[in-house]
């Protein structure tokens, strides 16, 4: 098969993104990345199933570096509830995440437990068990040697447990969490070395979340909800999301948001009614890799269904 020039230098890029992203010994493997990570908190804090006070669900599709072949894209669905009465909440996410040649999908059920702290102020504890589904086709690489050893053997369906936690506090103005979806360390691509020991080409590090924003009532039209979230992970930069959305007249959010030395983007959503909203972001690079002709951003969209009644109405509409 004949590859053009773009072509060949697209797959140079995705190559170099794809060995950042497993590398060698000891380089942390990123979680899937978020956008609008504040309609999407139950996919990493578990802490959240039940916080919104009824059942919600998410669907988020992410395409991350359109034009750039094998590029990541990002697909999860979130559901949650309060059960009883209200202090337990269950809840269940399924994230499916693709670089290259690998997949990766993620199956969580996620169970909290919400006490009182005050009038207006809740505090919720989070727990969250599943498993993670790992399949990699070397055979999608273009290698330039055809013999290596590392990449002659497919995965296919290697099953990892997962277990992470998490706690949640807000008002009806104000949240923060902290939390880790994935406490394991789970090891991929097992070879032997010299000495016939076991060694591994990528293992899996503890991914630390702390999010955090506040609604401010502008006038009776108008909100804005400054927001963040930081992530740490041992071997990777500190990443560092910066958000500012505004809702004007309790439907159309507009915001801007800033990923630190990485990404600019825009959000727009509306709440088409109590039940539904919908939401799009776009990204731009900041770095090298967004001045390239092989990247046209990255797109973001969702969908959240909550079971309201039309008749329904809370006395501050939740960004959160």
């Amino acid at each position: 098969m004949r590859y053009t020039n773009n072509k060949i230098q697209s797959m140079k890029y995705l190559i170099a993104v794809f060995l950042f992203s497993l590398s060698i010994k000891g380089i942390a493997q990123q979680d899937a990345q978020y956008t609008q990570y504040m309609y999407n908190t139950l996919s990493i804090n578990p802490a959240y199933a039940g916080n919104r006070g009824m059942f919600s669900a998410i669907l988020l599709h992410r395409s991350q570096w359109v034009g750039l072949d094998g590029a990541p894209e990002t697909q999860s669905l979130s559901l949650h509830s309060p059960v009883g009465f209200g202090k337990v909440g269950l809840g269940l996410s399924i994230v499916n995440d693709k670089l290259g040649p690998t997949s990766e999908t993620y199956f969580n059920g996620d169970v909290s437990y919400t006490i009182d702290t005050g009038y207006n102020s809740k505090l919720s504890f989070g727990v969250k068990l599943g498993a993670h589904v790992l399949d990699v086709n070397f055979d999608e690489l273009q290698r330039f040697d055809l013999d290596d050893a590392a990449f002659e053997q497919n995965i296919d369906n290697k099953l990892s447990p997962n277990i992470g936690t998490g706690i949640y506090f807000h008002t009806d103005k104000f949240y923060a969490g902290l939390s880790a979806p994935n406490l394991l360390r789970n090891e991929h691509f097992e070879e032997s070395n010299n000495n016939n020991t076991a060694s591994f080409v990528a293992r899996e590090r503890i991914h630390y979340y702390l999010t955090s924003g506040y609604v401010f009532d502008i006038n009776p039209n108008l909100m804005f909800k400054p927001s963040t979230m930081i992530k740490a992970v041992s071997g990777a930069p500190l990443q560092v999301d910066v958000t500012a959305n505004f809702l004007i007249n309790e439907r159309l959010t507009l915001g801007a948001a800033y990923r630190w030395d990485a990404a600019v983007s825009g959000l727009l959503g509306y709440q088409i009614s109590n039940q539904f909203q919908i939401g799009l972001a776009y990204d731009r690079e900041t770095t090298d890799l967004g001045n390239t002709q092989f990247n046209d951003g990255s797109f973001e969209v969702f969908l959240r269904y909550e079971l309201t009644r039309d008749y329904d109405k809370l006395l501050t509409p939740r960004f959160f």
